[in-house]
This record gives C-alpha cells, sequence and structure tokens, in this order.
C-alpha cells in the first residue's frame, strides 16, 4: 500500500498517528456508530475552512501520497480515472474522470487505451491532451520528484535507465497517436489498471513545467480549484478555476467558491474549536478528534454534528517467523489465542475510536471474508505453547513506536501473553525511524506493532505487498512477518492473472483465510475516524478511499455567506 498504517503523514483530513482502521465484523465508513453523513445538502458559494495541526506532506502529486493529501488532490487536479464520490460502497468505486471510460485493455491487458473528454483544459487555458498526459505519468520516474506513489515505476514499461522528462526526455512506451488518445505498455498484465489510475501520480501537465519543485507552492489546476495563496506550514486558499467544466466533470461537486486551511494549530484547541462552534468555524471541519474529546461527542448537541466510520486499514503485530520459537506455527497461533483484543481496543480510546480485528483486511475490501480464525481463548494458546514444549514460556521483544497510543496498546498486548507465560519485553523506537528499523530485516525484533492501509480497495494493494515471500528485501522490507510460504506465493500469481477483478477480489478473501492459518501476524484493530463538524457544513460524508475522511469533493456549506 501507499506505506504502513502511521507511516503518512498528519495532514488536514486525518491526524494519521496511526492509519490503521476498520471494523471487526464492522461495515464500510459511515457505519461505526455515528452519522454518517451531514443531512443537508450544500449551496453553491461561500469559503469553506479546515483547521488542522499539520500542514500538507507535498503539493505536487508526483512527490505526496497518503490518504490526506490524496484526498486534497482531487480538488485542483484530475486523473483519467478516480474514484466514486459517495459514502460507503460508492467511494470505493472506480469511474471514469478525464478519460471517456475507465479504458480499454488488450486481451492480456497489458495495453491499455483512453480517450479523452472534449473541453479539458488547465487552469491557464492551455488544453489537457494525450502529450499532457504522457509527459504528467512520465514525472514519476524522475528520481527528484517522483518519490511517491510507485505504482507508475512499478506498471509501466519504461528503459531500466529512465528518469523521467527532465533527465531522459520522452518516454516511448506511452504512446500519443492523437491529442486525445494515450496508450499505455504494461511491464505486466494488470486487469486493475484503472484502479491504479486514480493514485496521485498519474496527474496530467503542461509539457515541460514542474521542474525543481515548482508544484509544491505553485500548482498548475486541472481540477474545479486553483491555489490563490500559499505559506507552508502556515495557510492555503483555494479559489475557483474558471477553465474546469462541470460538465466533463460528474463526480467533483464544486460548491463552495473557496476553501481556506490553517495550519499549526494545537489539536487540543482545534477540538474544542469545533465543539464551541463559534463564528467562522460553523463553516469548518477538522480531522480526528483527540481521544481524550470522545466522551464529550457523545452529548446530543454534537452527536449530531459528529461522524464516524472505519479508515480503512488494519493495525496489526507482525511475528518474525524466522526467530527462534516464532517459527513455531503453533506459538504463533498461540499468541493470536493469547492476545486479548478487547484490551487492545480500550487501549486505544474505547469502541468509539476502533474495533477489534479478526481477518488481515478491513471491511472496506471488496471479497473481505469476514471470519475470527483465533478467537481469545488463554486456554487453548496454552495448550498450543504445551506441544510445542514452551509450556514454561519464552521472552519476545516487541518493537514499538514511542507514542503514547502505541504504548498502550503495547502494554495491553504484554499483559495478555503474561497469561501464558510469555514474557513481552517492548523496544520503544523514535517515531522518524521505526518504519525504516522495522523495514530492515537485520534491524527488526520478534514483533512489531505496525498497520497497513490499501491505495485502493482491493486485496491486490493488501496481501501481496505483506505476504509475498519473493518480495521480502534488505530495506524497506514490507513482509514483516518474512513469511516465505510456496502455496502462498502461487495463490498470490494465480490471483493475479485473474482478468475479472471482482473475481479476483473474492479470491483475495480466500487468500486471507489461507494467510491466517499459517498465523504470520496478529490482527488488533481496524481503527475508527471521528470528527465533528461545524454547524454550517453540508454535503459531508466519509469516504472509503482516504483514510476515512470526509470527501473534499462533495463538501459544502448548507449556508453560504460571502
Amino acid at each position: 500500500m501507499r506505506r504502513s498504517a502511521a507511516l503518512a503523514s498528519v495532514t488536514m483530513t486525518a491526524v494519521l498517528a496511526l492509519t490503521a482502521c476498520g471494523g471487526g465484523g464492522g461495515a464500510a465508513p459511515g457505519s461505526g456508530g455515528g452519522a454518517a453523513t451531514s443531512a443537508a445538502a450544500p449551496a453553491t458559494g461561500g469559503t469553506l475552512r479546515f483547521l488542522t495541526n499539520a500542514d500538507f506532506s507535498h503539493l505536487d502529486p508526483a512527490r505526496g501520497w497518503d490518504g490526506g493529501v490524496n484526498n486534497f488532490y482531487r480538488l485542483i487536479y484530475r486523473g483519467l480515472t478516480t474514484v466514486g464520490a459517495g459514502p460507503g460502497a460508492e467511494s470505493t468505486k472506480i469511474v471514469p474522470d478525464l478519460a471517456t471510460d475507465t479504458g480499454k485493455p488488450s486481451a492480456d491487458h497489458k495495453t491499455w487505451t483512453y480517450t479523452l473528454k472534449d473541453n479539458l483544459f488547465f487552469e491557464d487555458g492551455t488544453p489537457i491532451t494525450s502529450e499532457a498526459v504522457k509527459f504528467g505519468f512520465s514525472r514519476s520516474f524522475d528520481p527528484e520528484a517522483g518519490i511517491g506513489s510507485p505504482y507508475a515505476k512499478l506498471l509501466l514499461d519504461a528503459p531500466k535507465d529512465y528518469k523521467g522528462p527532465y533527465l531522459s526526455g520522452d518516454l516511448d512506451t506511452i504512446e500519443t497517436p492523437d491529442a486525445k488518445t494515450v496508450v499505455f505498455h504494461l511491464k505486466k498484465s494488470f486487469p486493475d489498471f484503472p484502479s491504479a489510475l486514480t493514485l496521485p501520480n498519474f496527474v496530467p501537465f503542461p509539457k515541460g513545467t514542474g521542474a525543481a519543485a515548482a508544484f509544491d507552492s505553485k500548482p498548475i489546476a486541472s481540477g474545479p480549484y486553483k491555489v490563490a495563496s500559499y505559506q507552508r506550514s502556515a495557510s492555503l486558499k483555494l479559489v475557483r478555476n474558471p477553465q474546469w467544466k462541470a460538465e466533463t466533470d460528474p463526480v467533483r461537486a464544486a460548491k463552495p467558491d473557496a476553501f481556506e486551511w490553517t495550519f499549526g494549530l494545537d489539536a487540543a484547541t482545534i477540538d474544542e474549536r469545533m465543539m464551541a462552534g463559534q463564528g467562522t468555524d460553523t463553516d469548518a471541519i477538522m480531522g480526528n478528534i483527540q481521544g481524550a474529546t470522545v466522551a464529550r461527542v457523545q452529548a446530543p448537541q454534537l452527536k449530531a454534528r459528529t461522524l464516524s466510520g472505519l479508515t480503512g486499514c488494519t493495525t496489526y503485530m507482525s511475528l518474525n517467523t524466522t526467530k527462534k520459537n516464532l517459527d513455531d506455527l503453533r506459538v504463533r497461533q498461540a499468541i493470536n489465542y493469547a492476545v486479548d483484543k478487547d484490551t487492545v481496543v480500550a487501549a486505544q480510546g474505547g469502541s468509539t475510536l476502533s474495533a477489534k480485528a479478526t481477518a488481515i483486511q478491513p471491511p472496506t475490501i471488496p471479497g473481505r471474508v469476514d471470519y475470527d480464525p483465533y478467537p481469545h481463548n488463554v486456554e487453548t494458546a496454552k495448550k498450543l505453547l504445551a506441544e510445542a514444549g514452551l509450556a514454561n514460556g519464552f521472552s519476545l521483544t516487541l518493537d514499538t513506536r514511542s507514542d503514547p497510543k502505541m504504548q498502550a496498546m503495547s502494554v495491553a498486548i504484554q499483559e495478555a501473553l503474561k497469561q501464558v507465560n510469555i514474557d513481552v519485553k517492548i523496544k520503544n523506537v523514535d517515531v522518524s525511524t521505526f518504519y525504516e528499523v522495522i523495514g530492515t530485516p537485520t534491524q527488526q525484533s520478534d514483533a512489531a506493532v505496525t498497520g497497513w492501509c490499501p491505495d485502493w480497495a482491493s486485496g491486490a494493494t493488501f496481501l501481496p505487498p505483506l505476504f509475498d515471500g519473493r518480495t521480502i528485501v534488505a530495506k524497506g522490507n514490507q513482509n514483516l512477518a518474512q513469511i516465505d510460504d510456496k502455496a502462498i506465493n502461487s495463490h498470490i500469481d494465480e490471483i493475479a492473472a485473474m482478468p475479472d477483478v471482482q473475481q479476483a477480489n473474492a479470491a483475495y478473501g480466500e487468500l486471507d483465510k489461507q494467510i491466517m492459518a499459517q498465523a504470520p501476524i496478529v490482527p488488533l484493530t481496524y481503527e475508527k475516524y471521528v470528527t465533528i463538524i461545524g454547524s454550517n457544513i453540508a454535503g459531508a460524508y466519509l469516504s472509503a478511499s482516504f483514510s476515512g475522511g470526509i470527501d473534499l469533493v462533495s463538501v459544502g456549506l448548507a449556508k453560504p455567506t460571502k
């Protein structure tokens, strides 16, 4: 996926202190114990405001890559495809955006052809052509700019030494037979290519623009809004892009006249301001509330302004299958039975903020199977350990971030495993280096509390990155369990070859079961997104595609003021 849970930067619509989330046996975002949408329909006009503690990672879509900034990008950028606008499953659908359809594949799904709609323009009036699409895609290969989503480099056929348009010129494997037609040649068969194209690095730009991080301060908009002013870590204002044509864009409602962000606010201050709802804060939205605020939003007057649902990620404890004792399946299964997920949920702030996880994939993934292979049972755990010759227990080291929530979860795990004579030594790793440490097999310990979020709603971006043994690398490793099972690897290949995406997603649901039979991880929680909206906010709903945040393309004001 885009990154392990909590790796994503903290941005306006999501305090991604851990991007983990979901709901064991729950439903899609919007069903998790609070309102799914704001009742009123948005009117046209006014300024919608955002209160947030941190700036976006990057305004350049080839550089940024996390739930919050991906959500923001849809206001100023358009791609060939995008995700649908609507709560629940609607926000996981893949729909045409700049293209007339979601693409025409060759029989082997290695060549994809797209046709652009009419009347498409950048903010400066330059037409959006196939050449602009080609140029925008090729920016992902630039060693300086292409630091975001890896999917262009993973999927597009390109010479090994290709370094993007600024250093290497045109990418010949993207053909532009005319101004409205673009043909992509992929490295391998990829039936889900339309889903990959929803990611931010597949955004067109006028040829020759955007060098030297130019788009991080002044993007060139193709969406309904453009940047009017931007002060890094302080403020950002968007205004309407007059070159955007509503008739070409059924996804973006574009109701407000302007959007304004205020960055750098204390998180507790944001909560207090949103609960008070005074002045222009009635026209504001925020990110995830703080755990300390949860009890207070239960008041009737605040409940009506509170949205909650699953964020679409899974928090889990990886078990390093190469380590002594953990190389025994019975031990890994025993740990799964022994961990009391109810206490882990309590450590995260209770059921308002998370639900216990059972499967690897969260409930927001199509084809996901709702099952619980290891219900909490201390006696079963003890029996398995005895069978493994470890009735007297053993000790293991658990890597965790030096973050209060992660600390609390790790202590809950420590206390649970103490009941079966497993002594958990908690190793605190600095937040800034945590993913580097656990992603380096020579540095990771026996286990780690981490998480994963999909790049789009599919098992393809959830299970293979975490459990394909052929992806284990010396640095930047995502297969933290270091499991290399031939049957699992073979099943991954079989699913990847399926031309029908729905069939593939159903197969990933079964693969989830096959993987958990090997117990390489302990699914812990599906975190929920809980946020307060201003009393004048309308059309707000939580999106399954953007870490559970409010979908920015639909939200607006009930009664706009100038």
